[in-house]
């Protein structure tokens, strides 16, 4: 299918074949008829991915915070090649589609193949021929609303939120700054309300605009009358309201506001602005009420609400994202709003690039509203995207899921190896592509049985969250491949059963990524102990790090939590030095009333293992982060051996010392 693609390390656009996305349960999949530009915020958007890298590093300081930090704990080999790994990625453009329902498995049985509808999201709801769709992030398109006006829909949604934190009264002086597509269905809304709206803007052409379709009454901003005019509307008050819709790079429609509000008025930021906020002289004096709208509405940044679907209660949170889209085309089928008019440009998919080259100012055209139109094509529902034909070796590998811990040890590694890469396989198309294209794949996909069914692969790697990999393990083994897993191997002990009993009819080799007992100083230290009959005391210390619990690998249906998905590391790495298996196992973790922290992220377990053994494990995410994350202590038959982090060790032994070093 085509997708129009931009890479963040050169800033290139293009419109390129990507293999289909896949869905899974709670998500639809949807064939696009049409998709809006979001001028502004998009245009932000490519214009950060074609800065130079010291461009990228002004404009996202937090990220540089993250790689310093990185290099203290990694090394600065390491980071920067992560570092290289995340730039040279591919990015997905554009969040508000309308099209049709191919297939769906959404578990409120709302969507039928056949349904119209309309689709938000920012790397879903995307400028590709078909998109996969969170169920809450979709809604149905009434019968009088064609795909065009559907496509405004988050646009709209956007807007309508930003009303609502206004909270405007039947009646109400608003007025609303920035007259773009934003300002003008915010407008539009507005009046729909019953208010009476004032516009303002630098361009004359949005302000004419607006005067016909969204306002009461336009101005520019450098006005001589501006505010004499705004005084006059609100019959000297001031206005109740004052929603901005622009995108500044000055706080100046912030200072605006608090002239024109009335005392104890609102401000209401949706565009994005310079947030420097003046005291005085109106702040202060008219007790000024300064709110910021989120996005679509509630349940925007929720991890449940938007990719596990779980929804608000209707009864206490009335308007969440779904529902103001709902109530947005609700308003457009009505004839309230209207977005035809709003309508500048429409451009085929094919000329995507043409599109951008207007909103970037490459080819200044007057526009509002632009459109991508996506018409037949007999390749969208192909998943396998051929790229090469390289010859296959001995290893013929090919990999399902391909996320930053793959891109950045495993491919690299099995390349070097001497593997061939065969076929890569993730969730959506575009990362598909851009792994292969990458580290030279032959094929791309996001069907697993490209690889699993495909007799040429000999050797499954699956690098997927922790919750597919026992039945991707146990499909590779029926398959006869080869199987490398990423650690954990399965998250339920029946999951576990079941690997053993398939692995036990066939004599593929299988894998488990425990990397822990290969680094070069834990097999240094093993060979320094030598053959001992004696029992081990290991204690390791993990200074693990703060993970948010809607992050995936907080969620027990999907990552099981830090156990069973990275302590287990550790574990591993114990039964690697002892030779032996654990017999007991006794574990606590903290109390705590606070809610963000998840207990048994901060454990302390005891392990005796059948030869004598004991090992005491101490994980902690409540630590500071300036501290090595790993130390480990091993003690046994007068010997004792200390490893820093993995890249440092010293063995003792007669009283005497040895540094290691990592290779």
């Amino acid at each position: 299918m085509k997708q129009l693609i931009q890479n963040f390390k050169t800033g290139k656009l293009y419109v390129d074949e990507v293999p289909l996305p896949s869905i899974s349960e709670g998500m639809i999949l949807v064939e696009n008829k049409f998709s809006l530009i979001s001028s502004g915020t998009e245009k932000g958007t490519v214009k950060v991915g074609q800065a130079s890298i010291l461009g990228k590093a002004k404009q996202r300081p937090d990220l540089v915070a993250q790689v310093l930090q990185n290099i203290k704990k990694e090394g600065l080999s390491a980071t920067l090649n992560k570092v290289r790994t995340k730039l040279d990625s591919l990015k997905a453009l554009g969040y508000s589609t309308a099209g049709t329902v191919l297939a769906s498995l959404d578990t409120n049985r709302s969507f039928q193949a056949g349904d119209r509808v309309a689709c938000a999201g920012q790397d879903y709801a995307s400028h590709a021929e078909i998109v996969a769709i969170p169920q809450n992030l979709a809604v149905k398109i009434p019968d009088n609303v064609s795909f065009e006006e559907a496509a405004f829909t988050t646009l709209g949604a956007i807007a309508l939120q930003g009303v609502r934190q206004a909270d405007p009264k039947l009646g109400d002086k608003v007025c609303v700054i920035g007259l773009g597509l934003l300002g003008q269905l915010t407008g539009q809304l507005l009046k729909a309300n019953g208010c009476d709206v004032m516009g303002i803007d630098l361009s004359e052409r949005l302000i004419t605009l607006a005067n016909e379709i969204s306002v009461n009454k336009a101005l520019h901003r450098n006005n001589i009358n501006l505010l004499s005019t705004c005084e006059s509307f609100t019959n000297g008050h001031g206005f109740d309201s004052v929603i901005i819709t622009a995108a500044a790079p000055t706080n100046d429609p912030i200072i605006l506001s608090t002239e024109l509000c009335r005392k104890k008025g609102k401000i209401i930021i949706v565009g994005s602005v310079k947030m420097v906020i003046p005291r005085d002289p109106y702040f202060y004096r008219k007790e000024l009420e300064l709110k910021i709208s989120c996005s679509y509405g509630p349940g925007r940044y929720d991890v449940a609400y938007e990719e596990e679907g779980i929804d608000y209660p209707f009864a206490y949170v009335r308007w969440t994202e779904q529902r103001n889209m709902e109530a947005f085309l609700n308003l457009v089928s009505k004839g309230v709003v209207n977005v035809r008019a709003l309508i500048s440009h429409t451009f085929g998919i094919e000329q995507a690039e043409d599109a951008y080259e207007i909103v970037l100012g490459k080819n200044p055209q007057p526009h509002t509203g632009i459109l991508l139109r996506y018409d037949e094509n007999e390749k969208k529902n192909i998943a396998l995207t051929q790229i090469k034909n390289h010859p296959l070796k001995k290893l013929n590998a090919g990999f399902i899921g391909a996320g930053s811990f793959a891109q950045s040890y495993l491919i690299p590694n099995v390349k070097t190896a001497g593997a061939s890469l065969d076929t890569v396989v993730t969730s959506r198309g575009i990362t598909a592509k851009n792994v292969a294209d990458k580290f030279g794949f032959n094929a791309c996909s996001t069907d697993i049985k490209d690889v699993i069914g495909k007799e040429e692969i000999n050797t499954v790697f699956i690098a997927t969250p922790h919750s597919s990999h026992a039945d991707l393990v146990i499909q590779s083994l029926h398959a006869r491949k080869n199987v490398f897993v990423e650690k954990p191997l399965a998250i339920t002990e029946a999951e576990l059963n079941n690997i053993i009993e398939v692995k036990a009819l066939n004599n593929c080799l299988l894998m488990v990524g425990f990397n822990r007992r290969f680094a070069p100083l834990c097999v240094e230290i093993k060979k320094e102990f030598g053959k001992t009959e004696e029992p081990f005391v290991i204690h390791i210390r993990v200074n693990a790090g703060f993970i948010p619990k809607d992050h995936w690998t907080q969620i027990s249906n999907i990552g099981a939590g830090r156990i069973i998905g990275e302590m287990c590391h550790f574990v591993d790495l114990m039964q690697f030095f002892t030779n032996s298996e654990p017999a007991k196992v006794y574990a606590d973790c903290i109390q705590t009333s606070n809610e963000k922290i998840k207990t048994d992220d901060n454990i302390a377990v005891v392990i005796k293992f059948k030869n004598g053994s004991v090992g005491n494990l101490t994980y902690v995410a409540n630590g500071d982060k300036s501290v090595p994350k790993e130390q480990i202590e091993i003690f046994c038959a007068g010997k004792t051996a200390l490893i820093n982090n993995f890249h440092s060790g010293v063995f003792y032994n007669n009283n005497k010392s040895k540094s290691l070093k990592s290779n």
